[in-house]
């Protein structure tokens, strides 16, 4: 998936207000706190945390169907 104009800002936005995300990768939908975006070995991530337990999971944009803030 590669991310519109409106979307990176909105999750620009999401970032630095602590908004939840619904992403969804390979049919499972997570819904995380981004905490920041980051490039590694030139793809873009998203480092972001589980709302209820804190784990942090490392979602690569290039492997993103769908991304939503959660309003």
């Amino acid at each position: 998936m590669h991310l519109t104009v409106r979307q990176y800002d909105a999750l620009e936005q999401a970032i630095t207000r602590g908004q939840r995300i619904a992403v969804t990768r390979r049919g499972t939908e997570f819904v995380v706190i981004p905490e920041r975006l980051v490039m590694r070995n030139r793809r873009e991530c998203v480092e972001a945390r589980h709302p209820t337990t804190g784990d942090h999971l490392s979602l690569w944009l290039d492997e993103v169907d769908a991304l939503e803030v959660v309003r």
